[in-house]
């Protein structure tokens, strides 16, 4: 790859999670302090990703992978993207807002894939030229809230106030805007031509893959990656909200902490791969769930704001040392034959489905919290996922059983391309 085509890709990735990190990571204070919106609306919102990842699958397997350009694909979304943001920007109550959000996330989340796709057709060696530029997306999404707390003040108390945060939707919209039009300027990035020209339904969402379902650990596995993905979308859901109510300052640059370290866990998890194997790996993902929300539940603004810090920062242990680990564990259990398909069942099933299910277990646990008035809102709120993820982990504990052929097949593989391209379709 030339100079050239690198510099375009890195700010093609930098541009998507900029996007993204731009307007999401303050949605759910947004909703509450300009919509007026209750926790089941915002549950209600928020749940728009899962219905946009369950329909991406389509428009990539039915549309860009068959007929068109990649890059002529991303263009056109991200075009609609900035006009759909612009709407959101505009909208006075969540009635309004509803369907623009929904519309957006069914353009957005597809162009998670196409980033990928227009990446990997301009490498010859992915396992050495994907990481690099694929960390000007994680720069992206960093840079995003740096600027909303650091720049602009947007989620400032005062800010907040004076209804600022509308602002982050003109911002995404933007940069949507100005990928839209780069990314026609982008390597040309043609459909793969095949003999086989039909691709099944079951073959595009992974379907193909329910077989390996027959096996208990992938089984146990499976239902735990479902059921961790309620943990994690009170995080989404509610960190930003959480860490603006107690009166923390800058929270959303101090939330890119959790980028930071999701980064650096990244190229740490090799070794624990290789040292522990992938039952206790895994486990320490599930386990850190659990303290990061202990430490939200006790945590506060004043004394003891270190421990927001560290739980923001553990992040990285949460995210890759479970959904990153699984997606190694899916690739060595899979075979040759299902190595897609269940990558893409497994997706399907977590930020689909469970994300889905998260979301409004977030929301209906908050709203019995506030009708009930509880004087301990948010620590109530912060240990029912504690508790949950607690739970998950112990019936992992019980029910999987540690495999050395699994794992020496899981850590005999490069950690390179496939687990960064697998990487890429899921949440910074």
């Amino acid at each position: 790859m030339n100079s050239l085509t690198r510099i375009k890709l890195s700010f093609m990735m930098f541009l998507e999670f900029f996007i993204w990190g731009a307007w999401f990571v303050t949605l759910g204070t947004f909703l509450f302090n300009n919509l007026n919106a209750t926790e089941l609306e915002t549950a209600s919102v928020f749940s728009t990703q899962s219905f946009g990842a369950i329909i991406a699958p389509f428009i990539i397997g039915l549309i860009a992978d068959k007929y068109f350009n990649a890059e002529r694909i991303l263009g056109v979304l991200h075009l609609i993207g900035a006009v759909l943001m612009y709407q959101m920007y505009s909208a006075t109550n969540v009635g309004d807002f509803y369907p623009y959000v929904l519309a957006y996330m069914i353009a957005y989340m597809p162009t998670l894939a196409l980033v990928n796709s227009v990446s990997f057709r301009q490498m010859r060696n992915p396992e050495k030229e994907f990481s690099v530029i694929r960390v000007w997306g994680t720069i992206g999404w960093i840079v995003a809230g740096l600027s909303i707390s650091y720049i602009f003040h947007w989620d400032s108390a005062a800010g907040i106030g004076e209804g600022l945060l509308r602002n982050t939707f003109m911002m995404a919209g933007i940069a949507s805007l100005v990928l839209g039009v780069y990314s026609f300027m982008l390597p040309k990035t043609p459909p793969v031509k095949s003999q086989d020209k039909s691709s099944s339904i079951s073959e595009i969402l992974g379907l193909d893959a329910i077989k390996l379902l027959q096996n208990k650990n992938f089984l146990i596995f499976f239902i735990a990656s479902i059921l961790i993905c309620i943990p994690l979308a009170f995080y989404y859901q509610n960190a930003n909200p959480f860490l603006s109510d107690i009166g923390l300052e800058n929270p959303t640059g101090k939330m890119t902490i959790g980028q930071i370290s999701e980064a650096l866990f990244l190229l740490l998890l090799p070794v624990f791969f290789t040292r522990f194997g992938f039952k206790k790996t895994i486990l320490i993902g599930m386990l850190a769930w659990t303290l990061r929300y202990v430490l939200f539940a006790y945590g506060n603004a004043g004394e003891l704001s270190f421990m927001l810090i560290i739980g923001i920062a553990l992040h990285g242990i949460c995210y890759d040392f479970f959904f990153v680990s699984g997606q190694i564990y899916t690739d060595a259990r899979a075979g040759e034959k299902y190595k897609s398909s269940a990558q893409g069942l497994v997706t399907l099933a977590t930020y689909g489905v469970g994300m889905l299910i998260g979301f409004w277990v977030a929301g209906y646990i908050s709203e019995y919290y506030r009708a009930a008035d509880v004087e301990n809102f948010w620590q109530s709120v912060w240990l029912v996922p504690a508790g949950i993820a607690a739970v998950v982990a112990l019936l992992f504990i019980i029910f999987f059983r540690d495999e050395k052929e699994t794992t020496a097949n899981a850590t005999d593989k490069p950690y390179g391309a496939e687990t960064e391209r697998q990487e890429l379709t899921s949440l910074p």
